[in-house]
């Protein structure tokens, strides 16, 4: 192998197509942007261009049967006046926004490729579509996924409609999506009606394709099951298709780039995925919203764009090979230079040159104003065969580059370099056995801290260090590169000798996955070292294990660490006759365990045939931490560690809501009559008719309004008890005729009661904090359709009222004497099993346990 250092006299620039810097900033949409800024004495010149977001008149059967949905056509300045009248002669793309995105980003693609069609004299043009999806949350409730897809559809042949009669008239559209856009526009191959050949290029940004990130009702989940078995099944037909998907990196902590990765099948090779830190003169991550703003991301897009034009029918060419070889071109491998379709693989050499034949393994050649240098390669070395590596330091005035001479030995016999300024090339041969080095990691148990080192003394230019067995994305490391060069600082004059010293520098890396390694790969993860002659590095490496992409299940841990206290509570009610406070009996009762050695008995029998097939003859679905092991996102200490934060946040949680139910209920004192505890029939027509209405409320608009009444009235039932407790416990004055009413007994009833109550409330707050995204799309969709449909909680809602309209008029008196008072205090237990094994993948589900278990307490009244 060949490696070649080259050092200039000034630092290099990441350039634009045009030659001008590009800066990797976030771009703003706004009415009126700033063109450019100049500066004339004291004066400021702002120069500011118009925009326009045209609305496309949609035919009215479509307009009638999606009226919060709009299509729009972006433009600014001349171009917005020229295409008032929509005749269209460019090439249609549709920008698709994400959750609560607005059409209006698609400003950041439109613009830059209007600037870049300016530059071509308008030789070719696009016209950037964007759709208005209302801003909707859809990737929190699902139930409108289905609704936007076939609106998309309707608009594609809308975009298509335009161009009629035009020279060079689309038959397909492209399509850019952003985060849940992109999932919508892969979702058009399953409908049933839907040519493929409307599209022929999709490219979508950090967008969740293999599983939501919050399954919070099942038409999310099914939604995702139907388009993913579709592009699986059907990937013979979508051949013609060609996607590239964009994922953020690490800083996009909504979406992790592992969900963002589309499936590569055997049949299936015109998909691609990118991560953005990984996309050249980009290298760098964005968030979830900036991927749309980021310039160095929409610049190799909108070349893409340009470069996938068929000059024939100056439409994006109908080759599926030439559009992977540009996606391939621009966000994967890069040389540094235009695109060529068929670019010259050899180049003739004219004129006189010098050669100087070169017989050792390195050398240092410096040059001044010499535009040509021309290096005699020899090839007398075995030499490996990886593909051309280019690898230049933003931060660094050198550009370093690997060449695999054995893989290109019959092919090549020069290396060209060119450069008018002063520069030093240093150049190498070697053997890639003798620059491979092997950092084993460190043991998953030691918490960083202990290390593996590794030390270099450096006599060549470049190393190669592997990180064994580092392949699990629950694996981090910090690898800290520590050096020390001879530097030269000076001479002294009387002896001419000259000094020099060590110079130590240090530099930390964070090491990451954003996937496991796949079963069929077998290469490790490599970091490459550039190193210098006169150097000395030692590598070390600190093993952590993080926590990440599993936020999203800690509420089924504090549900399943409340279920336990709630389960607790009733024992001791059971056995001693008094209620424990929650704190006590969290502390007391949810154990890790209790559930999780369950868990993973079962995940470890379902690797046996016969279990499998005893669990599927039980209509039973597949436990959750056996689909995330096979995702390869799990591992033994994943469920310890979150039940610990569960446990956590249920107890600093109810400390929160005790205290502010305490100081809520203080203030209340001064405004309300003390009240005394009395006995009432639990079933009262009054009730009846609370439940009818709370029944037709969620029936006729939406079932999580109804869970959220039905909360208030149960939190001021709770207040009205606290200040009765309160008032007979603390109060000195003026209550002296509730004393008289309230025996001992009555008021340890009353505490019992209000303790049970709480813990009831606590779990109740859950389950409204999970539909909540429901009842927030209702509310906003309200002046368009009164009744949610479809509602993901509308019949666990009419249970759960008829529930708690009874358990809030329940006290433990008429719950202690009940035969099924044992049988509710061990229920929880198996149902906080159930809610881990299937709710963390199914969010949707953890409502059904916690109902079960409330409808358990409530028969207990009766039996």
């Amino acid at each position: 192998m060949l490696i070649v250092q080259s050092a200039s006299a000034s630092s290099p620039q990441r350039l634009s197509k045009s030659g001008s810097p590009v800066p990797c900033y976030w771009m703003q949409a706004t009415s009126f942007v700033l063109s450019s800024c100049v500066l004339k004495g004291s004066i400021l010149i702002l120069c500011c261009i118009f925009l326009l977001q045209q609305k496309i008149k949609l035919p009215k059967k479509t307009a009638r049967r999606y009226p919060a949905y709009e299509l729009y056509l972006y433009g600014e300045g001349n171009y917005a006046e020229e295409n008032k009248n929509l005749i269209l002669t460019g090439i249609p793309i549709l920008f698709l926004p994400g959750n609560a995105g607005s059409y209006k980003q698609v400003r950041s693609l439109g613009s830059i490729a209007l600037r870049k069609a300016e530059d071509l004299d308008f030789k070719y043009h696009f016209n950037f579509f964007s759709v208005n999806f209302n801003e909707e949350l859809v990737a929190l409730y699902g139930g409108t996924l289905q609704q936007q897809t076939k609106f998309v559809h309707e608009c594609l042949k809308v975009i298509l409609r335009l161009y009629r009669g035009q020279e060079f008239a689309p038959t397909s559209v492209a399509i850019v999506g952003h985060s849940m856009g992109g999932l919508v526009a892969r979702a058009l191959l399953t409908l049933k009606n839907f040519k493929p050949e409307l599209i022929n290029l999709l490219i979508t940004q950090a967008t969740p394709h293999v599983a939501p990130v919050m399954p919070l009702d099942r038409y999310l989940t099914d939604f995702y099951t139907a388009v993913n078995n579709h592009w699986t099944l059907k990937a013979q037909d979508l051949r013609n298709l060609t996607t590239l998907s964009v994922a953020g990196g690490f800083r996009d902590y909504q979406v992790r780039s592992g969900l963002a990765f589309l499936p590569r099948l055997s049949q299936h090779d015109s998909a691609l995925s990118v991560v953005s830190s990984a996309v050249p003169r980009a290298w760098a991550s964005t968030d979830h919203l900036s991927i749309v703003w980021c310039k160095e991301l929409i610049l190799a897009t909108i070349r893409a764009f340009f470069d996938l034009i068929d000059e024939n029918t100056r439409q994006i060419t109908e080759d599926p090979k030439k559009r992977m070889s540009v996606l391939n071109h621009h966000f994967v491998r890069h040389p540094g230079k235009i695109f060529e379709e068929n670019p010259e693989v050899f180049t003739e050499l004219t004129g006189t040159f010098t050669w100087v034949e070169v017989k050792t393994s390195k050398w240092t050649y410096s040059a001044y104003n010499v535009s040509n240098i021309f290096l005699r390669c020899v090839f007398m070395f075995v030499l490996f065969t990886n593909e051309v590596f280019f690898f230049p330091f933003k931060d660094s005035d050198g550009k370093y580059f690997t060449f695999p001479l054995a893989s290109h030995r019959e092919s090549y016999s020069h290396i060209y370099c060119e450069n008018t300024k002063l520069f030093t090339l240093d150049c190498e041969f070697f053997k890639e056995d003798s620059r491979t080095i092997q950092l084993p990691v460190t043991n998953l148990f030691s918490f960083g801290l202990s290390s593996s080192k590794i030390l270099l003394n450096s006599t060549g230019l470049f190393y190669n260090v592997q990180l064994q067995h580092f392949n699990q994305v629950y694996q981090a490391f910090k690898i800290h590169v520590e050096s020390h060069c001879q530097s030269l600082i000076g001479k002294y004059t009387c002896s001419k000798l000259f000094l020099s010293f060590s110079v130590p520098s240090f530099t930390e890396i964070s090491a990451k996955l954003h996937m496991a390694q796949p079963e069929n790969e077998s290469r490790f993860p490599v970091l490459n070292i550039y190193s210098s002659s006169d150097c000395q590095y030692e590598v070390s490496k600190k093993h952590f294990i993080i926590i990440r992409f599993h936020a999203g299940a800690l509420p089924v841990y504090v549900v399943s660490n409340i279920l336990l206290t709630y389960g607790g509570q009733l024992s001791t009610l059971l056995s001693t006759g008094q209620c424990s406070e929650f704190s006590l009996e969290l502390v007391r009762t949810a154990k890790p365990y209790k559930v999780e050695p369950i868990i993973s008995i079962v995940v470890f029998l379902q690797g046996f045939n016969w279990f499998r097939e005893i669990w599927d003859s039980l209509l039973l679905p597949e436990v959750d931490a056996a689909v995330l092991s096979s995702q390869d996102a799990w591992f033994p200490l994943v469920s310890l560690i979150l039940f610990l934060f569960g446990t956590g946040i249920a107890y600093w949680s109810a400390v929160f809501f005790s205290t502010s139910l305490r100081i809520f209920s203080s203030l209340c004192l001064t405004l309300t009559r003390p009240t005394v505890l009395s006995k009432a029939k639990l079933i009262t027509p009054r009730r009846l008719c609370m439940m009818g209405s709370l029944a037709l409320v969620s029936w006729t608009t939406c079932g999580a309004f109804a869970l959220f009444i039905i909360y208030l009235q149960y939190l001021f039932k709770v207040l009205t008890i606290l200040n009765l407790y309160m008032k007979s416990e603390f109060c000195v004055f003026s209550i002296k005729s509730v004393k008289k009413s309230l025996s001992s007994s009555t008021t340890a009833e009353a505490a019992n009661s209000l303790k049970i109550h709480v813990t009831v409330l606590n779990l109740f707050t859950w389950i409204v904090l999970l539909n909540l995204p429901s009842l927030v799309y209702w509310l906003k969709n309200l002046r368009y359709h009164v009744r949610l449909d479809p509602d993901p909680c509308r019949t666990t809602a009419i249970i759960l009222v008829c529930i708690l309209e009874i358990l809030m008029n329940l006290s433990t008196s008429e719950v202690k004497s009940s035969k099924l008072l044992k049988m509710a205090a061990k229920v929880p237990l198996p149902l906080s099993v159930a809610v881990l094994a299937f709710g963390r993948m199914h969010l949707y589900k953890v409502p059904h346990f916690v109902t079960f278990s409330l409808f358990l307490h409530v028969l207990c009244c009766v039996v």
